[in-house]
């Protein structure tokens, strides 16, 4: 039977009747008259040439509501860059490649560097952080969904239920955060969500008590998921993190700004499966340790804020807190796991458990040694202020970029 239950304290809209998406592409295309829709690509070059993004160009190209498509591209050289623009020419819908590495950005990136306002490192909170600007100096659109460039099993059906809540304008939805089953291959994914998110905001609860915030972090179904859409009144004020902590720093930053009604999750598809990172058990700066170390930083940061007080006590009984609950989650989705035929290793889940556990302290341990770390990216409207021509010249940098190596649409 459909699952329309409400759980926690954000609204969850469900896919309850499998409405075609042709019947929910024809609304769009009505929303767009109102509210125009663009999405946002932070794509790899890599990934051009890997098994997900061509598959994804594909079914873009049969989009019929989008009035721009922003794709950021990073680890490109100009040849590189080039191949990107011709691989992109094929979407009919008008679109931009924003070519981080080239010396146009980067010339941009160290105007922003001598204000102190530039990303501090490379990677995913970066390039969406440049996009995000790019959409706000286009203004070419209202209703704006983000989604990653490594999904195997992707269909415009995603696109369509992710970005419909924030497109319909008799919805007051500033944000929506897209979930799904991580079930591919027979096997239960979703390691840093089931195993290290969900037990760690329980364990927060049993440590510090009931939290308004942790009940927030809670109510999402895949708080991990890097598929979100938003009205592009967001992107003035957001700041986003730079490192593994994005997803968690855009949930806490919709918390900080957003009462809970103008917020919702949206079920976007049955089967999502993409590239996986490798536990990484003897490297702290790669992999899910690397992950699992900058949202547990994430988190702190944001408790924090709220006047929770850290010192290394709290850490060990938060470790010892979040290990029992780990570990009895391995043999609930291992149950969960034989009921409907698919498998899952408790020896390799309880690995990982494991890995997480110490990695709490490892990041509690950083977070005591640096407590004026700042990792999150300025929101535009504190770069706009100490530069009050930025947007112009992003604009200008990226349609250079895109005239100067022979793409003119």
């Amino acid at each position: 039977m459909g699952d329309f239950y409400q759980n926690g304290i954000i609204t969850t809209l469900h896919n309850l009747s499998r409405r075609s998406v042709d019947s929910m592409e024809a609304d769009l295309v009505e929303f767009a008259k109102k509210r125009p829709m663009g999405l946002v690509l932070p794509s790899l070059f890599s990934e051009i040439t890997g098994p997900a993004l061509p598959k994804i160009v594909e079914e873009l190209q049969q989009v019929p509501y989008l009035n721009e498509i922003v794709i950021g591209l990073d680890r490109a050289d100009e040849k590189q860059y080039r191949h990107a623009l011709e691989f992109f020419c094929t979407l009919p819908q008008h679109h931009r490649v924003l070519w981080n590495d080239g010396p146009r950005l980067k010339k941009l990136d160290a105007e922003l560097s001598r204000f102190d306002l530039a990303p501090k490192e490379m990677g995913k909170g970066r390039n969406v952080w440049y996009c995000m600007g790019y959409v706000l100096a286009s203004g070419r659109t209202e209703s704006i969904a983000l989604h990653d460039c490594d999904i195997l099993t992707y269909d415009r059906s995603l696109l369509a239920r992710l970005i419909y809540p924030v497109a319909n304008p008799r919805f007051n939805y500033e944000f929506c955060k897209g979930f799904y089953a991580r079930v591919a291959d027979g096997k239960i994914n979703g390691r840093v969500s089931r195993l290290l998110v969900t037990p760690m905001l329980r364990a927060l609860k049993k440590v510090f008590g009931e939290i308004e915030y942790l009940s927030f972090m809670d109510s999402f179904r895949y708080p991990l998921a890097g598929e979100f859409s938003f009205r592009r009144d967001v992107l003035t004020d957001i700041r986003i993190p730079s490192d593994w902590g994005l997803e968690i720093g855009v949930l806490s930053e919709m918390y900080r700004n957003y009462s809970n009604n103008r917020l919702c999750q949206a079920d976007i598809a049955d089967t999502y499966d993409h590239k996986h990172q490798v536990l990484s058990e003897d490297n702290d700066a790669g992999g899910l340790s690397k992950m699992s170390i900058d949202i547990c930083k994430a988190l702190f940061r944001k408790l924090a804020t709220q006047g929770i007080t850290f010192n290394a006590e709290t850490f060990r009984s938060l470790k010892a807190s979040y290990y029992r609950i780990a570990l009895d989650f391995v043999e609930t989705y291992h149950n969960d796991a034989v009921m409907n035929g698919l498998t899952l290793d408790i020896h390799h889940e309880e690995k990982a458990v494991e890995l997480f556990a110490q990695n709490i302290m490892k990041a509690g341990q950083a977070f005591l040694d640096r407590p004026m770390e700042r990792p999150f990216i300025p929101g535009w409207s504190r770069v706009v202020s100490a530069i009050p021509d930025v947007m112009e010249q992003l604009y200008d940098a990226v349609e250079q970029d895109n005239r100067e190596f022979g793409y003119t649409r």
